[in-house]
């Protein structure tokens, strides 16, 4: 029972479908060898004598490949399924956000070339390359990122850099733990001024002074001062006696 294809690799038989350069059933001679590199594919097709073939397909320039090398590395996932030689499902969505197809999505992305006689394009030994491109993209997903300008070992390392060069968060600008502050975390420091009063003296100040900086209350109770009645509970708060 044959393996279902991953989804990058139907995707692609999809796309190559859809553009009119992958015909089902028309492979003729056989691929006796494949070479893809950026932006295309050499390929050697035996039948009856050698026919070269060659496919071409629009790379990504250095520019285009920062953004999605700084796209992909901002999202965590794709970048450990992409460490672990996974394509994440959702990265085609991160290439069309950026306006980059990363599956062929038009005709004139796509050159084809082969040395036979035949005019009918594609020929039978195109197909058969195609043919043999997918089941190769279906074993290693990133035949598909080299054929746009980077190979494995260029994009991990790239991905690998960025991750190790994210600079951390300076600790002077950090937020200090709660433990490193018990010590201080109630302690409001000296109160402003009431009123446009100037503000408080020292901390050795008397606790009942800020009352003295409140502005007179409009009430009374029992014909005494409100200010004068509080002044015993604020002294007491303060672990002070006396009048």
């Amino acid at each position: 029972m044959t393996e279902p294809l991953p989804w990058w690799a139907t995707r692609f038989i999809r796309a190559l479908t859809a553009i009119g350069v992958l015909l089902p059933a028309r492979g003729q001679g056989r691929v006796v060898s494949l070479e893809v590199g950026a932006g295309r594919v050499d390929a050697t097709v035996q039948d009856g004598r050698p026919q070269q073939v060659r496919i071409g397909l629009t790379a990504f320039g250095k520019t285009d490949w920062a953004a999605i090398t700084h796209a992909l590395a901002a999202k965590a996932s794709a970048t450990v399924q992409l460490l672990s030689g996974e394509l994440p499902r959702d990265v085609e969505q991160i290439f069309t956000a950026l306006r980059l197809p990363l599956f062929p999505s038009s005709a004139r992305e796509v050159s084809l070339d082969c040395t036979c006689p035949d005019v009918e394009v594609p020929c039978g030994h195109l197909n058969a390359v195609f043919s043999a491109l997918v089941a190769q993209v279906g074993d290693d997903p990133f035949t598909v990122l080299a054929l746009r300008g980077r190979d494995r070992e260029t994009l991990l390392e790239e991905l690998k850099n960025r991750l190790i060069s994210a600079e951390p968060l300076d600790p002077d600008d950090r937020s200090p733990a709660l433990t490193e502050v018990m010590d201080s975390f109630f302690d409001c420091g000296q109160a402003p001024g009431l009123g446009g009063a100037a503000p408080l003296p020292g901390p050795r100040a008397q606790f009942d002074a800020l009352l003295g900086q409140a502005p007179p209350f409009a009430i009374t109770v029992g014909g005494e001062d409100v200010t004068e009645l509080l002044r015993p509970a604020y002294r007491a708060l303060a672990g002070e006696h006396g009048g």
